[in-house]
């Protein structure tokens, strides 16, 4: 019976932290959605100073590897979890290890270019690694990033199954970006890449290339201080429209019922004197 009670009294206490946090979450998508919708479509080349809405084909600035798969890309995000077994016995996954690469990449239309930070970014794209272990060991390729990692529990985490996920954007993948232009000044104070000619050679095709396209270079694309999110998809604007529309509901709607369920069970166990007994 003891045991009962804490288990009704820790869950009513999750229920009543957690429902808040649904709210809020509904509440921040909701604002993604409203601010999808309001943002009209720009081209590069006309496009003002602020936050803006652009599609694309992206373009590689420097030389990127994925670290699981070695593909060059312009920019990569890996996960790395392992199994845990929850307190109703079920395994769950759980991530202990995420890293993006954060180096720039152009972007394009038909007409002009502009350089994309996406340090801060919500990118949403499909993986094209993922892989599951089943214990006592793991393929070289992600035993040597861990170890690059400098990943203390990597040893532990292979004795057990692990998961690993690696997604990218590719030369000439169309995206769509809602982030903050900056003109193309800025780009000097908020370039954490290194210079063109360090990445591909000071001479040859691929630095004259880099030379061309920095020349075009519109504006700078990132995350402003204030805005509250800075979107890189593969999906069109509708979908994310979409998806953010049904995060924004199912917060909204899922948060208050969750918070008023676990105080009212709060009340009620604590009218009884079952609360932490």
């Amino acid at each position: 019976m003891h045991q009962h009670n804490m288990f009704m009294s820790m869950f009513s206490l999750t229920a009543a932290l957690v429902g808040p946090w649904l709210f809020y979450m509904g509440f921040k998508a909701w604002r993604v959605r409203r601010l999808i919708e309001a943002t009209p479509a720009s081209r590069i080349r006309s496009m003002a100073m602020g936050l803006v809405e652009l599609n694309g084909s992206v373009s590689e600035r420097s030389r990127v590897s994925a670290p699981f798969s070695g593909r060059p890309c312009a920019y990569w995000e890996i996960e790395i979890a392992t199994r845990s077994s929850g307190r109703d016995g079920r395994n769950a996954w759980a991530t202990v290890h995420r890293n993006r690469s954060g180096h720039p990449f152009y972007l394009r239309d038909e007409t002009g270019t502009a350089l994309v930070y996406p340090q801060g970014a919500e990118c949403h794209m499909p993986f094209g690694v993922e892989e599951e272990t089943h214990g006592l060991g793991v393929p070289e390729c992600y035993s040597e990033y861990m170890k690059a990692q400098g990943l203390a529990m990597r040893g532990v985490w292979a004795i057990g199954p692990m998961r690993f996920r690696e997604r990218m954007l590719e030369d000439d993948v169309r995206v769509f970006v809602l982030g903050r232009a900056f003109p193309r000044a800025q780009s000097s104070v908020v370039s954490w890449d290194e210079e063109p000619a360090e990445a591909t050679g000071t001479d040859g095709p691929a630095a004259t290339r880099l030379r061309s396209l920095d020349a075009e270079v519109r504006g700078v694309v990132r995350r402003g201080t204030q805005d509250p999110v800075f979107v890189i998809s593969q999906s069109s604007e509708k979908t994310m429209a979409f998806q953010y529309g049904l995060q924004a509901f199912g917060g909204l709607a899922a948060g208050p019922l969750v918070t008023l369920f676990g105080v009212w069970c709060l009340l009620e166990l604590a009218r009884s004197g079952q609360l932490f007994h």
